[in-house]
């Protein structure tokens, strides 16, 4: 699994981890039962303090995310399997809720927003479709 950070966004890191461990579970990018990387290693990857990875990680477990196993490490548990359409619904409503405040501060209408979200959509599915037929 691969953590992107963004330093400058003001979000604060150990939540940017969490985000992408739920993101990741939901879509089913990590399997219920699959190992997430240890604390140390993590933390020395991303260049950030081991505390804020175990900080993340005892979010990500209290969530009901993931499950620690002394001597093992941390797994993706299996009741948050990517099917789950709640937890999609939620991590979807956060990207959506970070688009409409960035078309707030773009001055972009609702109807412009929503024309534009539609048309995205639909180039989306346009070429997955003509993936899907080569």
């Amino acid at each position: 699994m691969r953590f992107q950070l963004n330093f400058k966004s003001g979000k604060p890191v150990y939540l940017q981890v969490v985000d992408q461990v739920k993101a990741a579970a939901a879509s089913g990018a990590v399997r219920p039962g699959e190992p997430l990387p240890s604390i140390r290693p993590l933390a020395e990857e991303l260049r950030v303090n081991r505390n804020t990875v175990a900080k993340a990680y005892g979010e990500l477990e209290s969530q009901g995310v993931i499950e620690t196993i002394a001597g093992k490490g941390c797994f993706v548990r299996a009741n948050n399997s990517p099917f789950k359409k709640a937890v999609r619904l939620e991590l979807l409503t956060q990207e959506i809720d970070d688009a409409v405040i960035q078309a707030h501060h773009f001055q972009v209408g609702k109807a412009e927003f929503l024309r534009l979200t539609e048309d995205r959509f639909d180039a989306f599915q346009h070429r997955r479709d003509r993936a899907a037929h080569s």
